[in-house]
């Protein structure tokens, strides 16, 4: 009895498997991480102090990823590790070349404004053509009262005074404008921006006139006001020997230097 024989399917050889291409593979890839994490430590500073760079250098990471996917044919393991590396290490060049580039300089902080023993700015003659009140008659009734007490510096500052300081605000104790006039004569002033229907009063005279000479040490303590003064007021300011400039008194002044106030307190030695 014979048996027909029975074939059989040779298998088909896959292939076979490689212990060192497989080694060799792990090794670039185990490279690339580690020259990854020293790019990221570098790429970590060059962000902090030039974030720009950080920007260009994930455009050329994104550019590089588009350009090789649009290859028809797939890279091998170690093809594709070997480019990684080279890539992160050109980015770890560019990274550590910034690094070493000098910083740019910072730019020169402007210098501090005079100081005195009121803790302001002096005004000086170069500083008055920027303020309020310094070239014609200005409208006093459109500055607010600070813009006022600057008026009145500059004025005093045109005049020849020196070592002129705006001092009013809280805790002024009535001087708003102090100063050394020509002759040397210590000035305080308070400034009153007053309307026309506002006259300054015999207790805004007191209140000056308790600090003018005890505190501040005035030679000549003037109130300088827009509006008016009420005749107890002026009664008081003479008794006290305090100078009043009231609107009329303060046109005349802003338009001719002559009629600088304080030349009244000094017996005209000033004028």
């Amino acid at each position: 009895m014979t048996m027909s024989e029975r074939r059989t399917r040779s298998l088909s050889r896959g292939r076979r498997f490689d212990l060192r291409a497989t080694a060799m593979s792990f090794a670039l890839i185990a490279a690339a991480l580690i020259a990854a994490g020293l790019a990221v430590r570098a790429l970590a500073g060059v962000v902090q102090r030039r974030p720009v760079w950080g920007v260009v250098l994930l455009c050329v990471a994104v550019a590089a990823v588009l350009a090789h996917g649009r290859r028809r044919r797939r890279l091998s393991a170690a093809r594709i590790a070997r480019r990684a590396g080279e890539a992160l290490e050109q980015a770890t060049t560019t990274a550590l070349d910034a690094l070493d580039a000098p910083a740019p300089a910072p730019a020169p902080s402007a210098p501090a404004a005079p100081t005195g023993p009121y803790g302001e700015g002096a005004l000086h003659t170069a500083d008055a053509p920027g303020v309020p009140g310094v070239s014609g008659v200005p409208d006093y009734d459109a500055l607010s009262p600070e813009e006022f007490e600057e008026a009145i510096a500059a004025l005093c500052v045109r005049d020849g005074c020196s070592d002129v300081r705006v001092v009013g605000g809280a805790g002024d104790l009535g001087a708003d404008v102090v100063g050394l006039s020509p002759g040397g004569h210590r000035l305080v002033i308070q400034c009153k921006r007053y309307g026309d229907d506002n006259k300054v009063g015999s207790q805004d005279l007191q209140r000056f006139g308790g600090t003018c000479f005890t505190v501040h040490e005035a030679d000549v303590a003037l109130v300088v006001t827009t509006s008016d003064f009420t005749a107890p007021a002026r009664e008081y300011a003479e008794q006290c020997g305090i100078t009043c400039v009231d609107r009329g008194g303060l046109l005349a002044w802003s338009a001719d230097p002559a009629r600088r106030p304080w030349a009244v307190g000094t017996g005209g030695a000033d004028a």
